[in-house]
């Protein structure tokens, strides 16, 4: 017996989807459940980084001190000075959900911006295709868009080995969950 459930009525990101409309940017004021917090040199050339390259807008800052950008509800990252940032990127990476008619524009706009940012895109054993961005702060980024389920695919066969199916195999609602 698996202890997963559908639970997607929680989240912004839309079901996937050739036809899945990302939300609207987000512009409410809420206590963040989880936010990635990111040192650089440059705030002004982050901040247009983040916002032209990746999506994101400022929902307020901090003269000097701190950016709040976001995307969508629950996507919030704080830019905030740094004497330096790493020379090298790191291995550890933060993901925010995108849709799969983002994908390209978001690798176009990024390369624009920083020609060899961008790493992918790439498609996973768990159904997502995903874009890797180093930001000028060597940030790793990914973009990850979850692509329309094949219940006859590979990938539905490796979520199924661990115990993940999909919300229409007589699972119900998750209302004894909540």
């Amino acid at each position: 017996m698996s202890d997963y459930y559908n639970a997607f009525e929680m989240s912004p990101v839309p079901a996937p989807g050739p036809d899945a409309v990302p939300p609207e940017p987000f512009r409410g004021i809420y206590g963040m459940p989880a936010f990635v917090t990111i040192p650089t040199s440059d705030l002004a050339a982050s901040v247009d980084f983040w916002s032209r390259g990746l999506g994101f807008f400022e929902l307020f800052s901090i003269p000097g001190r701190l950016v709040h950008l976001r995307r969508w509800a629950f996507q919030d990252v704080l830019l905030v000075p740094a004497a330096s940032v790493p020379e090298q990127t790191s291995a550890m990476s933060f993901s925010f959900a995108c849709v799969l008619s983002q994908v390209d524009s978001l690798v176009e706009a990024c390369r624009a911006l920083r020609p060899d940012s961008v790493d992918g895109p790439r498609d996973t054993p768990w159904n997502t295709r995903d874009v890797v961005v180093t930001t000028p702060e060597n940030a790793r980024i990914v973009f990850t868009a979850a692509k329309p389920f094949d219940p006859a695919s590979q990938e539905a066969r490796n979520l199924e080995a661990i115990g993940i199916t999909p919300p229409d195999a007589g699972r119900g609602d998750n209302g004894e969950h909540a």
